[in-house]
């Protein structure tokens, strides 16, 4: 009797912190989405004033948003993206994609030029993905003019920053194999790897995915210490 009493008291015990290193990983989650403005700490990013352009960065809710701010990201993201989504298992879903950019969680990265006009955005969320505090990055579009200039470099170095400062353990987006450009710019220009929640990785579906998961660690992200079992397959980025 006094062994199996001892492992039941090891297995609650085990559960115990389990389900406190779950809250505190749901609290740092929380307490990311509470912020009024992620960019902050971090006022040189707020300006991108480089190869040509002068644009002013700025963070918000999809709520703090205007409607038209939130379809002209939604278009954008249409004109960029619907032909890599036909060619892909997953489709074309325009009633989808809206709700997925209008949800209450999203928030927005939004680079504005002198007149206000918004030319590039990146639609981000704080959330938690197998049992970890991740910075997910669903969208990094920007208008064709602005393209080739370090816009969507300094975008998504700016997720890196946010992530950071905020204890997030990783940076995560979706790519089709098939953007070739985006691709080998997020594996080689932006070092993201290849997640082990990804398909190839995980063994869901392998070869026939048409879509890889990529993650770049914070400085909070140790690897190793997690038993994961599926992934997170929302949002592609361009």
């Amino acid at each position: 009797m006094g062994r199996k009493s001892n492992r039941a008291k090891e297995k609650k015990q085990r559960r115990l912190e389990e389900r406190a290193a779950m809250d505190a990983v749901c609290a740092r989650v929380e307490a990311a989405n509470k912020l009024e403005d992620p960019l902050t700490a971090f006022p040189v990013f707020k300006k991108y004033d480089r190869n040509g352009l002068n644009l002013q960065i700025e963070c918000k809710r999809v709520s703090a948003l205007a409607p038209s701010a939130v379809e002209w990201a939604y278009q954008l993201t249409r004109a960029n993206m619907q032909s890599l989504y036909e060619q892909s298992e997953w489709g074309w879903k325009e009633r989808e994609k809206k709700e997925e950019m209008k949800d209450e969680r999203a928030w927005y990265l939004l680079a504005r030029d002198a007149d206000s006009t918004p030319l590039a955005f990146s639609h981000f969320r704080f959330d938690v993905e197998c049992s970890e505090e991740v910075l997910y990055c669903y969208e990094v579009q920007l208008e064709s003019r602005v393209r080739r200039k370090g816009l969507g470099k300094f975008l998504i170095q700016i997720l890196q920053l946010i992530a950071n400062s905020t204890q997030m353990r990783k940076v995560m987006l979706t790519v089709f194999k098939h953007n070739h450009g985006a691709y080998q710019f997020f594996r080689e220009a932006l070092q993201f790897e290849i997640d082990e929640t990804s398909p190839s990785m995980s063994g869901c579906c392998g070869d026939d995915c048409s879509y890889e998961i990529l993650s770049r660690r914070t400085k909070y992200g140790e690897v190793g210490g997690h038993s994961h079992s599926g992934g997170h397959c929302g949002g592609c980025c361009h």
